[in-house]
């Protein structure tokens, strides 16, 4: 199913990193690292859930694989040509380092050399990401545009519709004309309509300030969201680089050489060339529909918000496509582990090389249920002065606006990424009323809005459940049930299940959001878009509750 043929096909630097993804894929396969699902797997109700057991299932983090079927059918009975891969981008640091075509161990300072030092790309004509192009009625026929993706639903029991993950989404800032890519999720609405998320919260999206500018204007704003391409393309998107930034150029840098790439066929981006998947079109500037829920990297269902609606101007793809998603919601997942295994070394050379911090060691995201952002553990050699301890931990803190509401510092015996061993130094280490600092005023950064204000504060915290919130983000009992006898069926690895391994109520929902759901895994999500489409409202700005709006007496805490 993978397209070797095309002799215009670019394949890999001469070190070895891919620059398109189904070289990417082929690398895996050849070293083992990719399992093959050849049987029907309903895209709607099986395939994440088997991917996620290897999350889920007490699987060491070496033994994760990607995984490519081909063989995709949905609730309706559909079957796809399209072959759909999961965990190809960052199921293990190892996967992640292949398609950044270096060790693990250098990848921190491929990224800082990658930023000093960009290539800028070069345009192409005729890419193999626009041999097949569909616009036009063909968008809009029933079974047309959208709906010939096998796009698949990641949380199901909870997602409103299928979503696009493993996305690059491509915007252009109208006053200076930079370029901006970011990884954001895009909800299934209509065969020609997507509902698109863009963080307005401090440290978020840079396609949503554009999108400030386009609103100011009055004019739509174009937006190409791309779905598979060289991974170090990809990694730009979570790595949240500056947005004055070509990340494109950075991309080129990593690689070694420009990055091909191509215009759209109706909208006046630049896309990468080699590209898989590619959807045009414009994001509109004023309405806003409802989008969600969806289960969310900070391990909650993202419940109804208002955001962008995007009408879809043109699909374009490769001859033999194959549609990427990526493995998010309760943490390990494939979303954290893209941004652990590049957030840990820019964070160690913040404090040591920028802020000059003495006696820092090493810095480690907390990853199991946290989401890498809220916890960072700081190691620090034995004699460090206090005071650099100090400033470790506030530089930590304060590097980025989402990450690191809890920073610990533990001394060079403890092994960070060892909870219990940071708990026990915690205890026997620390004098609370001389150790413990707190400090208000911060952003309320990426997480469940329900409980929560704008600000919030950097602290040790009794993380007990005390309030209603939403599901957790993990497919629901019966699918991963049905995913685990799968999973037996094809000889996997045995699993060692960890509790949460599905998700489940916690008191914040609505029974409309049920019928979404419903809907959702039985191909019938479309009606839902119907009904958001009815509910467009303007003046208003991007992840506002729905609820808020609509239901004012029922309004979340924020």
């Amino acid at each position: 199913m993978l397209d070797q043929s095309d002799p215009r096909r670019a394949k890999t630097t001469p070190a070895g990193l891919p620059l398109d993804f189904q070289t990417h894929l082929a690398a895996l396969e050849k070293l083992g690292l990719l399992v093959r699902v050849d049987r029907p797997i309903n895209k709607d109700t099986e395939l994440h859930p088997l991917v996620r057991w290897q999350f889920q299932g007490g699987l060491p983090e070496e033994e994760r694989r990607a995984f490519l079927f081909t063989n995709v059918v949905d609730s309706s009975g559909r079957r796809y040509d399209m072959p759909v891969a999961a965990g190809a981008l960052a199921a293990s640091p190892q996967i992640y380092a292949i398609g950044m075509g270096r060790p693990v161990e250098d990848i921190g300072s491929a990224w800082m050399a990658a930023i000093a030092n960009p290539i800028a790309p070069v345009k192409i004509t005729s890419p193999p990401c626009q041999e097949v192009v569909i616009k036009g009625d063909e968008l809009r026929k029933p079974n047309g545009g959208l709906k010939t993706l096998p796009v698949p639903i990641s949380t199901p029991g909870f997602d409103a519709a299928p979503y696009l993950t493993a996305t690059l989404c491509i915007t252009k800032d109208p006053e200076t004309g930079i370029q901006n890519m970011g990884t954001y999720r895009g909800m299934l609405k209509a065969t020609d309509r997507l509902g698109v998320r863009m963080a307005s919260r401090i440290g978020g999206a840079g396609g949503y300030l554009h999108w400030k500018k386009y609103r100011a204007r009055k004019e739509p704003m174009p937006c190409a969201i791309v779905v598979g391409c060289a991974p170090v393309i990809m990694f730009t998107g979570p790595q949240k680089l500056a947005i004055d930034m070509d990340e494109m150029a950075v991309a080129g840098a990593l690689a070694g050489s420009p990055i091909r790439t191509a215009k759209c066929v109706t909208i006046d981006l630049d896309v990468p060339a080699d590209a898989e998947i590619v959807i045009e079109g414009l994001i509109d500037p004023e309405l806003l529909e409802p989008e969600g829920p969806f289960g969310e990297s900070h391990g909650y269902v993202a419940l109804e918000d208002f955001n962008m609606s995007m009408q879809v101007t043109a699909i374009t793809h490769k001859r033999a496509p194959v549609l990427v998603s990526i493995v998010s919601q309760v943490t390990p997942s494939e979303s954290s582990v893209i941004k652990k295994v590049a957030y840990e070394p820019m964070f160690l050379s913040h404090l040591r090389d920028q802020l000059g911090v003495k006696g820092i060691r090493a810095v480690s995201l907390h990853e199991p249920l946290s989401n890498i952002r809220p916890v960072i553990f700081l190691q620090f050699a034995h004699g460090a002065a206090r005071s650099e301890v100090m400033r470790g931990l506030d530089g930590a803190a304060h590097l980025r606006a989402d990450c690191g509401k809890v920073v610990i510092a533990v001394s060079e015996d403890i092994d960070p990424t060892n909870t219990d061993a940071v708990m026990w130094s915690i205890a026997y280490r620390s004098n609370p009323i001389e150790d413990v600092h707190i400090f208000a005023g911060r952003s309320g950064g990426h997480g469940p809005k329900s409980g929560r204000h704008d600000n919030d504060s950097t602290m040790l915290i009794d993380a007990t459940l005390k309030q209603a919130f939403p599901p957790l983000a993990l497919p629901a009992r019966e699918y991963m049930e049905r995913a685990r006898e799968i999973w037996q069926e094809l000889d996997l690895p045995a699993l060692s299940p960890q509790p949460p391994w599905h998700g489940y109520q916690l008191g914040d929902w609505d029974k409309a959001w049920d019928e979404f759901a419903r809907r959702a895994v039985a191909g019938e999500w479309e009606k839902s878009g119907k009904e958001t489409f009815a509910r467009r409202r303007g003046g208003l700005t991007p992840e506002t509750p729905a609820r808020n709006v609509e239901n004012p007496a029922k309004k979340s805490d924020e």
